[in-house]
């Protein structure tokens, strides 16, 4: 039964990473749509999302039954509940590609706004986001996980960039209104990439320490 559990364990952990690696192909092919205005990677993007669900789906039903046979316990048990947050995490990120991708397929009808700088750049460090956050989970790698959390202030501090930046291109013309407005979201899409491969980093140091930082909660005085 050990042993039975110990592959079962293994498989997850792979399942995992397919996930991972189809969503961070999904963030590079619709930044690829949007920055080089290349229609032939959005349906790349919509094929890749169902490959997501379909994993999704699996990986929650090995959960599940591994807890179920398995009853296990402390780490292992964590672990597994790990997953499945991450599980949901990885789904929730492949749709802000999809959102993305959305965007950048109604961008493509109109001229380019302005020279893409800030966005591919903050697309980058999310997509290592993501990479990290789930390399750390499946290592149980807590000092890699801490390396994401602090990376998280970068994105969010490009977001307010490009927010401050479109908003004047809005005031000043609004024939922009509409371009800059779904580049503002684009950016909000590429933050919450970065939100979610921070909330799978959070996920390894509950595994590895058994405790829940989210929202700060290990800066909370006890009793509160």
């Amino acid at each position: 039964m050990e042993r039975h559990f110990d592959e079962q364990l293994q498989t997850l952990k792979l399942h995992l990473m397919k996930m991972s690696a189809l969503a961070e192909t999904m963030i590079g092919d619709a930044l690829k749509a949007l920055v080089q205005r290349d229609e032939s990677a959005i349906p790349l993007v919509y094929e890749r999302e169902e490959q997501v669900n379909r994993l999704q789906i699996e990986i929650d039903e090995m959960c599940l039954t591994m807890i179920a046979l398995h009853q296990p316990a402390a780490g292992d048990l964590r672990f597994i509940m790990g997953a499945a947050k991450t599980n949901s995490d990885l789904e929730r990120l492949a749709d802000q590609a999809v959102n993305i991708c959305n965007k950048a397929e109604n961008l493509l009808k109109e001229p380019p706004l302005k020279p893409f700088v800030i966005l591919p750049e903050m697309a980058r460090i999310a997509r290592e986001m993501l990479h990290d956050s789930l390399h750390a989970f499946v290592n149980r790698d807590v000092a890699k996980s801490r390396d994401v959390l602090v990376r998280d202030d970068e994105v969010d501090r490009m977001k307010a960039e490009i927010t401050v930046e479109l908003s004047a291109y809005m005031a000043s013309d609004s024939a922009t209104i509409s371009r800059a407005l779904a580049l503002v979201l684009i950016a909000r899409n590429i933050e919450r990439i970065g939100d979610h491969a921070t909330n799978i980093a959070e996920n390894t140091i509950f595994v590895v320490e058994g405790r829940d930082i989210r929202h700060h909660a290990d800066h909370r005085p006890a009793g509160k």
